[in-house]
């Protein structure tokens, strides 16, 4: 273990080394207070052993190549596999080609916490050295893109309201309505957008991802399912609204949040499809809301998030009691199979890693993955960049007043590729 003194720009060093090599996964918490979190960084680094699969017998392979792995293996979950879990079916367009299921056992894995770096791996001190030795290159601004929409600002106000009648007739009460916005012929430099993303947007569950030419920038400020010892966490976000330079209006906006009925709607819907989630999983009788209606304020936005906990079974594995609560609630709606099947058929992008979940399992048996939002997916063989962003749809929901949300996430993405609405 070593102590560093400047450990923002050890970071930064540490993450344009790593991003020499072909697979990388970047996991930062920039700095966030987290009761949850065990590490502020993780940078797993090279693949000595790797899983790609489909959804099928996906999960099944997961745990064949964790219990193959004993240590470190990171990876994704690709909203898709809900294919495996319930019988539905991914027939939208998918541009990005990324696998449903993508997992490697890293040959070098750094953990940060506070001003400790621990390097497992051979020759640490050498990597060491050759971290700290070069100087930082300037982060590159990205010329503007040529984004376009799936759907037009009209054509997702006729959706969703076409999506309200299904709530009017009880087909749901809620969802998670998703549009795509994407760019082909598109060459970018993925580490200095994850650079300026992270920078303009820093987030709990911050990530930037990279395996054969493929590239994940995430700035997620959503926890999906962690495990610490015999306790899962859940942490849902349903209820968003903007920032503003003005304190005093500021907290006004925070408390309109936190008293605002179709958030919190929104967010206890959600929060029981989540207890019921966990259920799967629990002991009998230790499933517990431990916070609901929490504001917890980013560079961007204020959200409205809620912790959602029980006691795992002892007969249930780790990777079990990932597939027992994968897809996350807060991006499928209620009930949870009718409301995949509904945004199968109104959405026109597979959503494929968006809305799915990036993290580890630990040697420990522990693990901690995000959700899969505010997040670019670049494709650099193809030259396909594409981000989802979505929002809950309700009875209570002003479609317009939707589509401004969806923007209103994109925010940071927007800017860093040089987008003015």
């Amino acid at each position: 273990m070593t102590e560093v003194t400047d450990v923002a720009l050890f970071k930064q060093k540490a993450l344009a080394w790593a991003a020499k090599f072909d697979t990388l996964c970047y996991l930062d918490s920039n700095s966030f207070n987290d009761p949850y979190g065990k590490f502020d960084t993780i940078i797993a680094i090279g693949a000595k052993a790797e899983l790609t699969t489909n959804a099928g017998d996906a999960f099944a392979q997961l745990s064949g190549f964790k219990n193959a792995n004993s240590g470190w293996i990171t990876g994704f979950l690709g909203y898709d596999l809900k294919n495996e879990v319930e019988n539905l079916q991914s027939n939208n367009t998918d541009h990005l080609d990324f696998p449903d299921l993508y997992f490697f056992a890293p040959e070098i894995l750094i953990s940060i916490t506070g001003n400790t770096v621990e390097i497992i791996g051979e020759q640490a001190s050498k990597i060491l050295e050759a971290i700290e030795r070069p100087e930082l290159s300037k982060v590159e601004q990205q010329p503007a893109i040529n984004l376009q929409p799936r759907f037009s600002r009209a054509e997702y106000v006729e959706t969703v309201e076409k999506i309200q009648q299904h709530i009017i007739r009880g087909d749901i009460y809620v969802t998670n309505f998703c549009q795509e916005f994407y760019a082909d012929n598109t060459e970018i430099e993925p580490l200095s957008i994850f650079r300026n993303l992270n920078q303009l947007s820093p987030t709990p569950f911050s990530t930037f991802f990279k395996w054969e030419g493929n590239y994940i920038m995430c700035a997620s400020p959503e926890r999906f399912l962690a495990k610490r010892g015999s306790k899962l966490i859940s942490q849902p976000i349903k209820g968003t609204a903007r920032r503003d330079a003005d304190d005093v209006i500021d907290k006004t906006i925070i408390e309109e949040l936190r008293n605002h009925p179709k958030e919190l709607q929104e967010n206890v819907m959600i929060v029981d499809l989540v207890r019921n989630d966990l259920t799967h999983s629990a002991r009998p009788g230790t499933v517990k809301t431990e916070e609901l209606y929490d504001i917890q304020s980013f560079k961007q936005v204020h959200q409205m998030v809620s912790t959602v906990v029980c006691e795992l079974r002892d007969d249930v594995s780790a990777v079990e009691a990932v597939k027992n609560t994968f897809p996350m609630g807060s991006m499928t709606g209620a009930p949870k199979i009718s409301a995949m099947q509904l945004m199968e058929r109104y959405e026109r992008s597979k959503r494929g890693v968006y809305s799915g979940a990036i993290g580890y399992f630990s040697p420990d048996d522990d693990f901690d993955f995000n959700v899969v939002i505010r997040t670019l997916l670049y494709n650099s063989a193809k030259k396909y960049l594409s981000f989802h962003v979505g929002s809950a749809i309700t009875y209570h929901a002003d479609p317009g007043q939707e589509y401004e949300e969806c923007l209103l996430k994109a925010k940071a993405i927007l800017e860093v590729l040089g987008v003015t609405r």
